[in-house]
């Protein structure tokens, strides 16, 4: 579905869409409704591809709902998912920076609505309004430390540490986790195969440290043995 702000009513949507993200929240009223005038905005299905690495990068996508994987895959066909997005954040940032195709692959996770913004008419919205580059500049840095953390855990943790520092920050004061992906894309991120990631819970599980309920849900049973684990490897893959 695709709407060019042909109604008042579809403008004051994707008002609300754009004042979701931080990157705008300095704007007042009326530079809000010049950045809904250059938007469009577009549904998408479980599965559906926003955008493919080596397309054009030339527009802003902000999630006005839903949840958007984005991720690479390497010469050998294999997928590293390099962050997890949901409801207001905002991709294809580096659009906006520099001209050249988009290195990264956007998939619906879920139904999901993105307003996609024109990235050549934003720019010059930006360059009356530096602030906005501020925070996008702010964005990217935080980005850029957890992408820095996740190649430092692929590149100097094993297996099993990989898996328990992420049950780790999961985990919730109630000692659960509700894992709002899939555990093949969980792997996918940690840079781990599916198989691998089950055999691993299945071992942490049969050590009496964790509890799996279903496919989402995990218990953590022993929260001082899973940290143990990021310390004491036994290796076992």
């Amino acid at each position: 579905m695709e709407c060019n702000h042909c109604s008042n009513e579809k403008n004051a949507s994707e008002k609300t869409c754009i004042e979701r993200v931080p990157i705008f929240s300095s704007l007042d009223t009326k530079e809000m409704m010049e950045i809904a005038r250059i938007t469009i905005n577009k549904d998408y299905k479980k599965g559906e591809t926003i955008y493919l690495a080596g397309d054009k990068g030339e527009r802003l996508y902000v999630i006005h709902h839903g949840k958007v994987k984005i991720s690479r895959i390497s010469e050998a066909g294999k997928e590293q998912i390099i962050r997890i997005l949901g409801d207001g954040d905002f991709m294809g940032e580096l659009a906006l920076f520099i001209h050249s195709p988009l290195n990264s692959t956007a998939e619906a996770l879920e139904a999901t609505n993105v307003c996609v913004i024109d990235g050549i008419k934003l720019n010059n919205i930006i360059s009356n309004n530096p602030s906005i580059s501020v925070k996008i500049i702010q964005e990217l840095s935080n980005r850029l430390q957890n992408a820095e953390n996740l190649i430092e855990s692929i590149g100097l943790h094993d297996v099993e540490q990989r898996v328990a520092d992420t049950l780790l920050n999961l985990v919730n004061d109630k000692n659960e986790i509700e894992l709002t992906i899939s555990k093949k894309d969980l792997a996918a991120h940690i840079g781990v195969s599916q198989e691998t990631l089950s055999r691993r819970l299945t071992i942490f599980q049969d050590m009496g440290l964790i509890k799996q309920i279903g496919h989402r849900k995990i218990l953590i049973l022993d929260r001082e043995g899973l940290g143990a684990r990021l310390v004491t490897s036994d290796k076992l893959y």
